[in-house]
């Protein structure tokens, strides 16, 4: 009888895992605050070539719909991602009008979702882009976007008759004590979103199935074509020579953050319009305003929440061998 090597032991092995059912994601609780509804999802009729954008918030989501959104669409100019890529769980726009928007696009589906994995329906056939980032720079993105909502933005997510939770308000506090908050509570001031050390952790422990991808802001800002490129091979799209000096023109920050400055829609729900609601897209602005116990803390807490893996990806990109 023939002695198996290490090489075929080790093959014999991934064959054996590749054979496998996976074990698909069961949804298990509702999620339901001021802003977000999970029961939207409920009874969705996916399409089997369906994308969904999955992020906490504040992570890169919107840069990311550009992204799907000129790989899908064969690079367009003047793509409005946030048109394109409805948010389905968000509760303001009636449910009725979106997903009858959805049923009429005639081109491949990419939907956006801030819910945590045990709250979302999940289907096998779709494919779903997870970003991640750095939780001190979520904190201060999510402070500027929350900073900057209009008094029109604020009575949309308040003055539902069934609105559930508290009432969404601007910062009661500066940044410093608005990160304390978060540190401390895993949510933010004036702005009931869940927790982020739960949502990131739910979703890294589904990473291995075939169907999720993980992206992380870093490595976006660090190599965005190297990042499209892989993202592009994920939803299988092959993308045409001539199409990559556009594709990635139109994915730069100063390109998205022109075209929101043109929507209509971003003056109404935001102090400054596209500009506040893109900002900087840059990393590190604590550095300048936290002592580094401050900082430290973050990874603290980070330590306790998250498996070192999980930790270690969402403070840096780095993906475990």
């Amino acid at each position: 009888m023939k002695k198996k090597t290490k090489k075929g032991a080790a093959k014999a092995t991934k064959q054996s895992r590749a054979s496998k059912k996976p074990r698909w994601p069961q949804k298990t609780r509702d999620v339901r605050t001021a802003i977000v509804d999970s029961t939207r999802w409920n009874g969705f009729p996916f399409r089997d070539d369906d994308i969904v954008i999955v992020t906490f918030g504040k992570a890169g989501t919107t840069w990311t719909q550009q992204i799907v959104g000129q790989l899908v669409l064969g690079a367009p100019e003047g793509i409005s991602a946030a048109g394109a890529s409805p948010w389905l769980d968000m509760r303001p726009f009636p449910l009725e009008q979106v997903l009858g928007a959805l049923e009429a696009q005639p081109h491949r589906r990419f939907i956006k979702t801030h819910l945590p994995i045990d709250a979302l329906v999940f289907s096998p056939k779709a494919k779903y882009i997870y970003i991640g980032r750095d939780a001190r720079d979520i904190v201060w993105s999510a402070y500027n976007h929350q900073a900057g909502f209009t008094d029109k933005a604020l009575a949309m997510f308040n003055d539902l008759p069934d609105r559930v939770g508290p009432k969404v308000t601007r910062p009661p506090c500066d940044v410093r004590e608005y990160y304390q908050h978060f540190l401390e509570f895993d949510d933010f001031p004036g702005f009931e979103f869940g927790g982020l050390w739960e949502h990131t952790q739910g979703w890294w422990n589904i990473r291995h199935l075939p169907n999720v991808l993980f992206v992380h802001f870093n490595k976006l800002k660090a190599g965005m074509e190297l990042e499209i490129r892989r993202i592009a091979h994920f939803l299988e799209i092959d993308v045409d020579r001539e199409q990559w000096p556009r594709i990635l023109e139109q994915c730069s920050f100063d390109y998205m953050r022109a075209a929101a400055q043109k929507v209509e829609m971003m003056d109404e729900f935001f102090q400054g319009g596209g500009g506040t609601f893109f900002h900087k897209g840059t990393n590190g602005r604590w550095k300048d305003v936290l002592t580094p116990e401050e900082i430290a803390r973050c990874d603290e807490v980070a330590a306790r929440r998250l498996t070192p893996d999980c930790a270690r990806w969402l403070k840096t990109g780095r993906l475990p061998r």
